[in-house]
């Protein structure tokens, strides 16, 4: 089985290697991939690492994700695939696993490619933290070490989860999500043994941990309504945290932090609070995926502000769907349909441009909301809807 495995991998490996030749010669761009990756890879393949070849995998999106980032996205694609390890190898993870449904606790993602857009204070943690952990020896040695733990908490569509893979990315660690709302039993005790198999199992890897919808069982400890065995699971979370040594990344997210109980608080001594984006934030979301960062200085902070109770996922589907309509009817971009999209959209539950052409009444209509709603200048609005200035002062006048 052995001999068979190491021919498929090595095909596999001279597979990549030719694939890269071929995508460089086709696109014409250097494919910034270090030598030195491309030979881990081979050898992580020949030893069925499983672990090795979704790092090295993430480290090679990464790199390509400046020059080429359509074969970024298919790398990620790939190795993204629910965590399902080597498939035909005969070689298996051990990773944690619910003793009744047999599905695993843990899952280990690729880093993320698209960039990170938050604001400054955020940034402010993000960086802080992610310094704090390089130099924990350091800290150590001086006395000031603490958990090196980092809460996120926000509504969906926020960026928690790609905060925290960027983290993992930027420390070069794997990245172990643990889904709470599927860790948790119809019994609850085997909730508990769950949460301490998870906290067996994490400190061997080193990786960052990622305890996504830690609501789930992190619920104050006080509320009437819960029982008291699902307490006691909130204990074990407790116990699992406190388990860890000072070298421990943990980062946890949360949807509802008014739940959480004060214990889980105290655990976190480093804490973001992703609200929506801001307006220069949302100028820049919308200059990278809509316009692959070459988009117009005013287009952009128009659409920002247009776009105000949006999330940053709200922004990227409707510029994603916008880039897909313009690619397949082999047109421009339908500002004007993105515009109508936009006002039409609340909060994570973003609306899809439509493909045709705005109606004369419709852009009339969209001059008014963009001039008395959002307080938008003529300059802006004729910019932004691809109409003329006198269009523009014309259908004002009619009000």
């Amino acid at each position: 089985m052995m001999t068979n495995l190491r021919k498929n991998l090595t095909k596999g490996s001279n597979i990549f290697t030719a694939s890269t030749e071929m995508l460089q010669a086709e696109s014409g761009v250097e494919m910034h991939v270090a030598r030195q990756d491309i030979v881990e890879l081979i050898e992580a393949s020949l030893d069925a690492n499983y672990t090795e070849v979704k790092s090295i995998g993430g480290r090679i999106a990464k790199s390509l994700s400046s020059t080429d980032l359509e074969v970024a996205q298919q790398i990620k694609s790939i190795i993204r695939r629910k965590g399902v390890p080597l498939r035909n190898s005969g070689y298996m993870e051990s990773l944690p696993v619910d003793p009744k449904s047999r599905m695993p606790l843990v899952e280990e993602q690729a880093w993320p490619v698209s960039p990170l857009f938050i604001d400054e204070n955020a940034m402010n943690v993000f960086e802080t933290f992610i310094s704090d952990v390089k130099h924990v020896d350091e800290l150590v040695a001086h006395g000031l070490a603490g958990r090196l733990n980092l809460l996120l908490s926000g509504p969906p569509g926020t960026g928690k989860s790609l905060i925290a893979g960027h983290i993992a990315s930027q420390l070069n660690k794997p990245l172990y999500v643990v889904r709470l709302d599927s860790v948790i039993s119809s019994l609850l005790g085997d909730t508990a043994k769950n949460l301490r198999q998870i906290f067996d199992y994490v400190p061997q890897k080193c990786g960052v941990l990622f305890l996504d919808e830690v609501d789930a069982v992190a619920k104050l400890r006080d509320d009437q309504h819960e029982l008291g065995e699902l307490k006691r699971v909130v204990n074990t979370l407790i116990q699992g945290l406190d388990s860890l040594d000072d070298s421990a990344v943990v980062i946890a997210a949360t949807n509802h932090s008014g739940l959480l109980d004060p214990a889980i608080w105290r655990r976190f001594p480093y804490k973001i609070n992703l609200a929506s984006p801001n307006e220069k934030v949302r100028a820049d979301l919308w200059g990278h995926f809509l316009f692959a960062d070459q988009g117009d200085e005013v287009v952009c902070s128009a659409l920002a502000k247009a776009s105000e109770n949006l999330t940053g996922a709200d922004i990227e589907s409707i510029s994603l769907s916008a880039r897909r309509r313009s690619i397949l009817s082999k047109q421009p971009l339908n500002l004007a349909a993105i515009v109508q999209a936009t006002l039409n959209s609340v909060a994570s539950n973003s609306a899809i441009p439509v493909s045709r052409e705005l109606s004369t009444q419709e852009k009339k209509s969209l001059v008014v909301t963009l001039h008395k709603k959002i307080k938008m200048n003529q300059s802006e609005i004729w910019k932004l809807l691809g109409v003329s200035r006198q269009t523009v002062s014309s259908y004002l006048k009619e009000i």
